[in-house]
């Protein structure tokens, strides 16, 4: 298994739960950024996500995905797993809050490195 990791809003996740597909805006045409390293999701979450809350990283299963997968860079040469298509949810077989530390940064969560060996 490939592990791809991906930060969401937890409303975007149920809705996608209540449509039993996960879908955003720009999937089809730029792709869906989502990390492979603990290092990218640090880095993606306090970019983009710092201080927020109601987040939740999903557990991707990369083998699982039916939608064309893309290694691309996206900063300093570094590959980044995109989603081309709507995500099938059995693809997700964890899903686990994802809280900001007091400072408004987040760590990443120890639970996870048991699936990355």
């Amino acid at each position: 298994m490939n592990l791809i990791l991906h930060i969401t809003q937890r409303t975007q996740w149920e809705a996608a739960q209540k449509a039993q597909i996960y879908r955003s805006d720009t999937l089809e045409s730029e792709g869906f950024i989502h990390c492979s390293t603990p290092q990218q999701v640090i880095n993606v979450a306090n970019t983009f996500f710092e201080n927020q809350q109601e987040l939740v990283l999903l557990c991707i299963d990369s083998d699982k995905v039916q939608a064309e997968i893309r290694y691309e860079g996206v900063q300093e040469d570094e590959l980044f797993p995109h989603i081309y298509g709507a995500l099938n949810l059995d693809a997700v077989f964890q899903v686990i809050d994802f809280h900001p530390n007091q400072d408004g940064t987040f760590a990443f969560p120890q639970e996870i490195i048991s699936f990355m060996s």
